[in-house]
């Protein structure tokens, strides 16, 4: 007489979302089955072990979330330097390191999906920066030749001069990087076909705080069209998030990059004058066309300096009472933000003492302007917008 064989289906429970899987087992087996189960579950070294996991699995996540919290819309935001109260540093070298790479990655990908070739040579990014102190250039760098990127350094620079570098030849960069208040990078790809070099422009990407407090930094992306949507700069910050996580948990293995000078900002300031000419169209004084007007520039010791002495000046108008002309990243002045009480009363004082025609307040990275009339009234926000547009 046959003797039964009694049989039982025990689940085993795999840890996180893997599958459930059932195993079918003979009475005795699942005896042992649950005597092993008991004892691993009582064992000093299993428990410790599964906390650990629990524990790290984490501050994995919670790095992951560093990064995705960086995101404000289409631009990358966070704060570089301790002193603001009641935030911490959370915009580290390692995240900007781990931005740029996946930028770069970005980049590369979508010019090689629009022109269907692969890009020889690199993608060729131009970085400029503002006068912020906080500036991870190093660590931009790094990142930028981890995804293969060739670098230009654009020096002191604003962030609509890095849009324009994609436009503007001989520079005509893919992308533009810009650190807010910080650096701000371009990027340009050469695809060489046979003997022949096509070069596609697409965009810019700035690394800068704006007109954020010293402590602030942040990176603003463009390109030929105009600057990146938010759901891209979302894909870039979710592929940043998990190279950021594992680069948490090793050891740096940062990449030396030594980019190369460019002098951009003189070609973009040639544009300008050549534009205010064009627009003036004065019948004598082609050259100079505002030769007779006296304006006052207060460029809050960021990156405007330069619209001064190397456009208004050079076109015959006259500055004297100019503000804040040299870089300073501590802004000791004003908060470099024409929105900012202080910054407009300075201003209004400086046109009102001087009798000029004309002021103009810039912020940081001079992507933000207001202006006071000759009479000391303020004009700025969308009121300034109103009057261009009429």
């Amino acid at each position: 007489m046959a003797t039964a064989t009694t049989s039982c289906t025990t689940s085993l429970t795999l840890r996180g979302d893997a599958t459930r899987t059932k195993f079918a087992f003979s009475g005795e087996t699942r005896r042992s089955v649950k005597k092993l189960n008991f004892l691993l579950s009582h064992s000093p070294l299993v428990r410790t072990l599964l906390v650990k996991s629990s524990k790290f699995e984490a501050l994995v996540d919670e790095e992951v979330q560093k990064i995705r919290r960086l995101q404000n819309g289409s631009d990358v935001r966070g704060v570089a330097l301790e002193g603001e109260k009641g935030r911490e540093v959370d915009l580290t070298p390692n995240a900007v390191e781990s931005i740029a790479e996946s930028f770069g990655e970005w980049l590369t990908d979508k010019l090689e999906v629009e022109h269907g070739r692969t890009v020889e040579g690199g993608v060729k990014v131009s970085v400029g920066r503002d006068p912020r102190i906080s500036g991870a250039r190093a660590a931009l760098f790094s990142g930028l030749s981890r995804a293969g990127c060739i670098a230009f350094d654009m020096g002191l620079a604003t962030t609509p001069a890095c849009f324009m570098s994609t436009v503007l030849a001989p520079f005509q960069y893919d992308e533009s990087i810009m650190i807010w208040n910080y650096a701000y990078f371009t990027t340009t790809t050469d695809y060489r076909v046979g003997t022949s070099t096509a070069l596609w422009t697409i965009g810019v990407l700035p690394l800068t705080a704006s007109h954020l407090p010293y402590t602030g930094n942040g990176l603003k992306s463009f390109t030929r069209g105009g600057g990146l949507t938010s759901p891209e700069v979302e894909v870039i910050c979710d592929r940043a998030a998990r190279k950021y996580a594992n680069q948490q948990a090793r050891a740096s293995t940062s990449i030396p990059a030594c980019p190369s000078r460019d002098d951009f900002m003189s070609v973009y300031s040639q544009h300008l004058r050549d534009i205010i000419k064009e627009r003036v169209n004065h019948p004598l004084q082609c050259d100079t066309p505002l030769e007779g007007f006296q304006i006052i520039v207060n460029a809050g010791n960021g990156s405007g300096g330069f619209f001064t002495k190397d456009v208004i000046d050079k076109l015959g108008a006259n500055t004297i009472g100019l503000l804040h002309l040299d870089p300073d990243g501590m802004f000791p002045n004003q908060i470099p933000n024409p929105e900012d009480k202080t910054a407009m009363a300075l201003t209004r004082a400086a046109v009102l003492e001087n009798s000029a025609d004309l002021g103009i307040v810039f912020d940081t990275d001079v992507d933000c302007s207001g202006v006071v009339d000759s009479k000391g009234k303020p004009i700025n926000g969308d009121k300034l917008i109103a009057l261009m547009s009429a």
